[in-house]
């Protein structure tokens, strides 16, 4: 399955919107963070997770879902979110903390939520199963259109509810896509010491699904096996497991010193950055070069005029901090 003009354009635009929308943030995350980091200090405070590098995974898996579908995210969003379409405005404003923001600033970056285009994460590992088979079963049961994908990372395919969710989805055959975004390293953890198989998608097999292993991070070939297993979904054949190799160009978070990875391995993933491997791609399939000049700069304007938004946007007042609340 090979995307059309249309869809690979969208996959790079969405590609590029990441990568420019996590630049800028990360610009202004470091305020008041130096010279000694301080993640209390500046206008985004706490914990950052950039996902620069894994991009193509959620562009290749998103350029097939639609509004119906339903998508359960990690603690590292951002790509995830933007490739599902949620509101670039008011996801830069939660981040910021601001009233406008998709939870009027309550969630952070790493509870993102837009009912709008059912989009849902959370800082929790492995969280994103559960709950994605829970929305398929709702559909199954409502005889309701949509597919359930929940993303998380290979670390997260060593906690119980992984399994737990695994198995539901074979049992009930429910129309759900499992996606793991392999970068390697669970925080500071090589996945060579902390899973027994080399591969996650051999573990499928235990839970009566497919699986697939895409290797080097390549957009194309995620757009693919993502489509086959969705159209799987689509038709009531049940649950699909797919791990990805892609590629952590920062820190677990932003702040790690990243000390443990050893010596040239992040000259050598940037050397595999999937930005210019796709323009390159682009360009040698017959996509005219001022067009992709054109998608570049339409990205960088709606990642300006988010962060603008951001900056400009009201507070909320102290009172909301006792609303939406249980009580």
């Amino acid at each position: 399955m090979q995307p059309t003009k249309e869809q690979s354009l969208w996959m790079y635009e969405n590609i590029v919107v990441s990568r420019r929308f996590e630049e800028a943030i990360e610009k202004v995350y470091l305020e008041g963070k130096t010279p000694a980091f301080n993640m209390a200090n500046g206008p985004i405070p706490g914990e950052m997770h950039l996902s620069n590098g894994q991009e193509p995974v959620a562009a290749g898996v998103c350029a097939h879902l639609g509004a119906d579908d339903i998508v359960t995210a990690t603690h590292r969003p951002h790509h995830q979110a933007i490739a599902k379409g949620v509101d670039l405005k008011k996801m830069a404003a939660e981040i910021f903390g601001k009233s406008t923001g998709l939870s009027g600033g309550r969630g952070g970056h790493m509870h993102l939520i837009d009912p709008a285009v059912n989009f849902s994460c959370s800082g929790i590992i492995g969280e994103s199963c559960g709950p994605a088979c829970g929305a398929a079963l709702s559909r199954k049961m409502q005889n309701k259109p949509g597919v359930a994908v929940a993303f998380l990372g290979e670390g997260a395919a060593n906690q119980g509810a992984f399994h737990e969710a695994l198995n539901l989805a074979g049992v009930w055959n429910l129309p759900v896509v499992f996606v793991i975004e392999d970068n390697s390293w669970a925080i500071s953890v090589p996945k060579s010491e902390a899973t027994a198989v080399a591969r996650n998608d051999v573990r499928a097999t235990g839970y009566g699904m497919p699986g697939h292993y895409i290797p080097g991070n390549d957009p194309y070939a995620i757009f693919d096996v993502a489509g086959q297993a969705i159209a799987r979904a689509r038709e009531g054949k049940g649950p699909t497991l797919i791990e990805v190799e892609t590629y952590r160009l920062a820190g677990h978070f932003m702040g790690d010193a990243e000390q443990y990875r050893p010596e040239g391995e992040k000259e050598a993933l940037f050397a595999k950055d999937p930005i210019p491997k796709m323009r390159d791609r682009l360009i040698s399939d017959g996509y005219a070069a001022k067009d992709i000049d054109k998608i570049e700069k339409r990205a960088e304007a709606r990642v300006a005029e988010a962060i603008t938004f951001a900056r400009d946007s009201a507070y909320a007042p102290q009172t909301d901090a006792l609303t939406a609340v249980f009580v």
